[in-house]
């Protein structure tokens, strides 16, 4: 049986506003296995990003409510955003939406990696060789460290946060949506580049969140599907996309695009409704009321439970 990197139990997060807290993440539970990619997908606002945040403890507005994280057998502060800066950045690191745009214009790639070295501890001339290292793996020339950000293309800037993201070899790297704003063939080289990272060892397990199934269906080993701040669905990959059990899963793989499939005789079908507001969430299932197979004990919540082997859904009639 595989070694569990990430334990994640009855994980609860809210956001506040001044309209009251969104409840982001309502008992979440999860794990990852030692060298496993796990992909993370959902509609907008359905908590993908909360939860990835919520494992560093990025976001002020957060507020840890309730649960716990297990980063190998250790326990992540998750709550104290000061005892946090032990781990995050070294142990877990997170690549945020937008990454390639958050580098500081006003610095050399060098001079701002140097700063975010030292800033943890580590100096620069310890890890230059490794750096360069990478650098080739990902093919960027040496001389990137002389050059400013906007001088750089953005496939180029993303490779770069992704060497920076592991060149302390976390034991858990976050990806959210490093492909998006990226063309197609860019975003391909750059989820062969994270999968290279893990089987070099550069990261141990990693959660890449998108709200592109068929990104991950290229590079995770297992696939969890969120829906309204809860988990719909987790099972590996090929059985996700083969044979989802939630409504909601099923629903989100039918409305992908089949390649050679002409639309003109095929339409592709989108699932009706949105999403329900989380400021005061319904009772039972969150997907009820656009679920075409809901029934009277929908009213109740679901739990997510174990229905095969690895394959776990929150659905009455899974």
């Amino acid at each position: 049986m595989s070694k569990v990197s990430l334990r994640v139990a009855g994980l609860k997060v809210h956001y506040r506003t001044l309209r009251g807290d969104v409840k982001a993440l309502d008992d979440v539970t999860f794990a990852v296995a030692d060298g496993e990619t796990m992909g993370l997908a959902g509609e907008s606002g359905c908590g993908k990003t909360t939860l990835g945040k919520s494992l560093i403890r990025l976001d002020g507005r957060m507020r840890h409510v309730d649960g716990t994280v297990e980063l190998d057998d250790e326990e992540l502060p998750i709550g104290d955003t000061a005892r946090m800066n032990d781990f995050r950045f070294r142990e877990v690191f997170i690549i945020p939406q937008y990454a390639m745009s958050a580098m500081n214009p006003t610095r050399k790639i060098g001079k701002m990696t140097k700063e975010l070295l030292e800033s943890r501890g580590v100096r620069f001339e310890t890890v230059r060789t490794e750096l360069k290292r990478r650098l080739e793996l990902v093919g960027l020339a040496h001389d990137v460290l002389d050059r400013y950000p906007i001088e750089l293309s953005g496939g180029m800037k993303q490779r770069m946060v992704m060497v920076l993201s592991t060149l302390l070899n976390p034991s858990l790297l976050v990806a959210d949506e490093v492909t998006s704003a990226l063309d197609v063939s860019t975003q391909r080289a750059v989820a062969e580049t994270l999968v290279d990272f893990r089987d070099r060892g550069f990261v141990r397990s990693m959660i890449v969140i998108t709200h592109d199934v068929s990104l991950v269906y290229q590079i995770a080993d297992s696939i969890m599907v969120m829906y309204a701040g809860k988990l719909a669905e987790k099972a590996p990959t090929d059985v996700i996309v083969d044979s989802p059990r939630h409504p909601y899963t099923q629903l989100l793989i039918s409305s992908l695009p089949e390649v050679g499939v002409k639309y003109a005789d095929k339409r592709l079908t989108g699932i009706p409704g949105s999403p329900p507001s989380l400021l005061d969430p319904p009772a039972g299932c969150r997907f009820r009321d656009r679920c075409p197979l809901a029934f009277d004990k929908c009213s109740e919540e679901p739990p997510f439970v174990e229905v095969e082997h690895g394959h776990y859904v929150a659905c009455w009639k899974a």
